[in-house]
């Protein structure tokens, strides 16, 4: 087991990528924080964790909001009594809403960027104090392709995830040289609940499954691997990376 011991906390464990990651880690031997908005979400994937065999804490957390990140940082330490891995995954793109820059209303910009960057330094800002303490640990990123390109109508989408990738390539170079490692995964396109409501619609599964050499959409389970490698002593040298995890989109 490649995570033995360690201790993980998964944002955005509920569902998606980050349910996928959570109990992937735990099978690996970590004992996992799942952080979520969702109370029932949250629950159902801690149990499943507990349910194999595995350690799980639930922490309800909005992760836009200070003193609830604050306090999931803290039940990690109050249950297990340090911390290795932060997953920062949680995000929303409210795909009904978001839209070209001078359509957007300020409500979507800000619900958008404080959960999708705001709250990944927020997990940040109150695990790394831990990891220092501790001589070190893993902080993921889960990104995506719309930050280095910039998508059409989700501007503010496009805008979160672009400064998540300025904020991991900073936090890389600063936390080095105390062991801390920080890099991003950058998944392709997922057959996950967030893009649930697009691909009821098999037309829309159509017009993306073509692009993708592996001649499929993702699914959430792709993305856990490359998680428990950049959690584990196997990426000691690995800092400030992004990997892609796509299918080879780029190439088709």
């Amino acid at each position: 087991m490649q995570l033995k011991d360690k201790v993980a906390i998964v944002t955005g464990g509920g569902a998606g990528v980050g349910q996928a990651i959570a109990i992937r880690y735990a099978e690996e031997g970590a004992r996992v924080v799942v952080a979520e908005i969702l109370s029932a979400r949250g629950k159902s994937t801690a149990d499943a964790i507990q349910k194999a065999g595995g350690e799980a804490l639930f922490v309800q957390t909005d992760v836009s909001a200070e003193e609830q990140v604050k306090e999931m940082a803290q039940a990690a330490i109050r249950k297990f009594g340090h911390i290795d891995i932060l997953v920062n995954n949680a995000a929303i793109l409210l795909i009904n809403e978001d839209t070209r820059a001078h359509e957007l209303t300020t409500d979507t910009w800000d619900r958008t960027i404080n959960t999708n960057l705001r709250g990944y330094w927020l997990c940040a800002k109150y695990t790394i104090p831990y990891m220092l303490q501790k001589g070190g640990g893993s902080i993921i990123f889960i990104a995506s392709r719309t930050g280095m390109r910039g998508f059409a109508r989700i501007a503010a989408y496009s805008a979160s995830k672009g400064g998540v990738f300025a904020l991991m390539r900073s936090m890389a170079s600063d936390y080095a040289r105390d062991g801390i490692r920080v890099n991003a995964i950058v998944p392709g396109t997922l057959d996950t609940p967030m893009n649930a409501e697009e691909f009821s619609d098999p037309e829309a599964r159509n017009k993306y499954i073509p692009r993708i050499p592996a001649g499929r959409l993702g699914v959430a389970t792709d993305i856990a691997g490359m998680a428990v490698f950049l959690a584990s002593e196997e990426s000691s040298f690995c800092i400030g990376g992004v990997y892609l995890v796509d299918g080879g989109a780029d190439l088709g």
